[in-house]
């Protein structure tokens, strides 16, 4: 991570983030969560298992033992999605104390609203649209702040000026949280769902959590990334499923699996 440390990772078109400081490690996740027993850390493979256990079975606790502070910087409109994540701590730039930058979010390219999620969107515009779009953008942006330094000029207080400027003004703040709830923000945020805009800016923060604890990292993404959950439903479909499979229950207990995952399976069978 050291070598992290003041890294400024660009996003979108005058995004940011960079790495302020961080406290914790894998292995500070193992000894919180051995502290019970009055144990420690033990060999790599042993922390390896303990970690991938304790994301399986949600035990969040440990998680909490660390913390990263980041430097964030994007547009308003993706901020105020992020700081509905409310378990952070942050500390924006102040539009009251300071003039706000000549900086704005102009998109290359305009995505369609979706037909089947109303607050996502599906498909792109054509190339001479997209650059229609981006014009249009711009010009209305440049025109808000024109206007924003006018009033400015005309002494009318930061406070009040600043109503002009448009969601696509850059704001930057700084973001600290704990591993926990950091997790909970990339699953959600990651999720394919999420708006792109944001997306961007979570996937970075995945890299540098994969630098930070890689084995909580790895089992984070077997578990949660790369996993499905069922419902009562369809855990009831897949057991007449597996109940149809000639001689299932011997495939699953000569499966490669894991025994924990054996018996989930095999008690589908029943």
């Amino acid at each position: 991570m050291e070598q992290l440390k003041g890294k400024v990772f660009n996003v979108l078109d005058h995004g940011s983030i960079e790495l302020i400081d961080w406290m914790g490690s894998d292995v500070d996740i193992c000894c919180a969560a051995r502290i019970s027993t009055g144990g420690a850390t033990k060999t790599p493979e042993e922390d390896a298992r303990l970690i991938s256990y304790l994301v399986e079975n949600v035990h969040t606790s440990p998680f909490e033992m660390c913390e990263i502070k980041l430097k964030i910087k994007m547009p308003l409109f993706i901020a105020r999605q992020w700081l509905r994540h409310r378990m952070a701590s942050v500390n924006e730039y102040s539009g009251r104390y300071s003039e706000m930058k000549d900086e704005f979010y102009v998109p290359d390219v305009f995505r369609k609203q979706s037909m089947n999620n109303h607050q996502g969107s599906e498909g792109e515009f054509d190339n001479q649209t997209n650059l229609k779009f981006s014009k249009t953008i711009d010009v209305y942006s440049r025109d808000t702040f024109t206007l924003y330094q006018h009033f400015i000029d005309q002494g009318v207080s930061r406070e009040m000026s600043r109503i002009v400027l448009p969601l696509s003004t850059y704001t930057s703040f700084f973001w600290k949280i704990d591993l926990h709830n950091l997790l909970k923000f990339l699953k959600l945020r990651m999720d394919p769902t999420a708006q792109e805009e944001i997306r961007v800016y979570a996937d970075k923060i995945w890299e540098i959590v994969k630098t930070w604890v890689p084995i909580t990292a790895k089992a984070f993404e077997d578990h949660h990334l790369n996993s499905k959950t069922f419902s009562s439903e369809e855990i009831l479909f897949l057991s007449e499923m597996l109940k149809k499979v000639p001689d299932g229950e011997k495939f699953i207990k000569e499966s490669h699996l894991k025994k924990r995952w054996k018996d989930k399976l095999l008690e589908l069978l029943k």
